[in-house]
């Protein structure tokens, strides 16, 4: 394996796992950012579903605390019924569509978050409401990793505070992802290099999770959101520029 390669797989994981210890959420939206550089979907998506729970794991027994239940299982059943329908669709992901969908899903993210400056508590459709944004953030979640954007962004229209989405999502996405991952390894999507892969990004997503999870704390609910916004539009403006030039 080529130094360049092995050194962007570090740097994703290190990324990856300290938004993820930062935010509960995001190892795809940052490593994916990183990864497909030098990866094709085929080995990126379950290398994230892989650093994506070592650090939810990682990183459950310092946040256990913030859990409500009541809140999340909405998003749990929904987004259970998504993962499979997200797994089927990796093998037919085109890298260069992939890429740029993964780039423009970034952007949108991030930016209606940013311009999103009044504090909404949304409360139409209830938990029926919640289980859907869950369903659509397991098909990301199968598909790509991506189960967080979707129902984080769902519950700053709901209002929740920083202690209440940080709890929600931290379970919402180790269940999915978990899922995920199991499913795809069922299916013989996990080729074995994926193992030798994720035993390099090991140690980054460890380190990462760590300080991440050790900056969330420290941090308000304002510095909190401009870190993770910050992280998430530049790695999805990078990614959509090499996309663009790749065609």
């Amino acid at each position: 394996m080529e130094t360049f390669t092995i050194a962007l797989l570090l740097f994703g994981a290190l990324a990856g796992g300290f938004v993820s210890g930062l935010a509960g959420f995001g190892t795809a939206l940052m490593a994916l950012g990183i990864w497909l550089y030098v990866l094709p979907p085929s080995l990126a998506v379950p290398l994230v579903l892989i650093c994506s729970v070592i650090a939810q794991t990682s990183t459950l027994p310092s946040m256990w605390k913030s859990f409500d239940l009541s809140l999340v299982w909405p998003f749990l059943i929904g987004g259970l019924l998504g993962v499979p329908i997200g797994t089927t669709l990796v093998a037919s992901a085109d890298p260069k569509v992939f890429k740029l969908s993964v780039g423009v899903l970034l952007l949108i993210f991030s930016s209606a978050l940013y311009f999103n400056k009044k504090q909404f508590a949304v409360t139409f459709g209830g938990r029926i409401a919640d289980g859907v944004i869950g369903f659509a953030g397991g098909i990301l979640g199968g598909l790509a990793g991506l189960s967080g954007p979707l129902p984080i962004l769902w519950a700053n229209i709901r209002g929740w505070n920083k202690h209440e989405r940080r709890g929600i999502f931290q379970l919402f996405n180790f269940t999915v992802l978990a899922t995920a991952l199991v499913l795809q390894t069922a299916s013989g999507l996990v080729a074995f290099k994926v193992v030798w892969l994720a035993m390099v990004a090991f140690p980054g997503t460890l380190i990462g999770a760590w300080l991440g999870a050790r900056v969330y704390h420290a941090l308000s609910d304002k510095h909190f959101g401009d870190v993770v916004l910050g992280l998430l539009f530049l790695s999805g403006a990078t990614l959509v520029w090499n996309s663009v030039s790749a065609f």
